[in-house]
């Protein structure tokens, strides 16, 4: 069923059932709350103004497929390669500056990533899609999803073990 001209309801529902997952994928993939929900907008706009071509059935693989391209596009346009940035934190015990400086670790390892395998590893490690969903989001096959994701995760732990290496 195509959506036609979108009636209001089902645009509302599309939306809200979306909303959280797209908005966490960017977040994770922009690193910035504001470029996020920037992304997240546009693609909704682009829901709106595109209802005639979209199936309600796979509206949700649009959207992802939709955010994917609009945030390769942001970056190119910006020409933002990475999302280095020192970031220091005071007070807090030892524990807790342990684990931000982790996480810290992790999430600049993530985005050095090539976008592909970026987008392939936060929907699987963090969104929980199928190899099947994530591969008609993307448009690829299966099999070049778990190629892609393999790839992606030994980027990941050869960088933390250099990192690791060298503190």
């Amino acid at each position: 069923m195509k959506l036609q001209v979108l009636e209001q309801s089902v645009y509302t529902n599309i939306v809200r059932e979306n909303q959280v997952g797209l908005m966490r994928y960017a977040l994770n993939f922009l690193g910035s709350t504001d470029d996020a929900r920037d992304i997240v907008q546009d693609v909704f706009e682009k829901l709106w103004l595109h209802s005639e071509r979209i199936d309600v059935e796979k509206a949700k693989g649009w959207l992802y497929t939709a955010a994917h391209n609009t945030m390769l596009n942001f970056i190119k346009r910006r020409n933002r390669i990475s999302y280095m940035q020192s970031v220091q934190l005071e007070g807090g015990s030892c524990e807790d500056r342990f684990t931000f400086e982790s996480n810290e670790i992790i999430e600049k390892t993530v985005s050095m990533l090539p976008p592909l395998q970026k987008s392939i590893l936060l929907l699987r490690d963090l969104e929980g899609y199928s190899y099947e969903e994530i591969g008609s989001m993307l448009e690829l096959n299966p099999s070049q999803v778990k190629v892609y994701l393999f790839r992606a995760r030994l980027k990941v732990k050869n960088q933390l073990k250099t990192i690791h290496y060298f503190a």
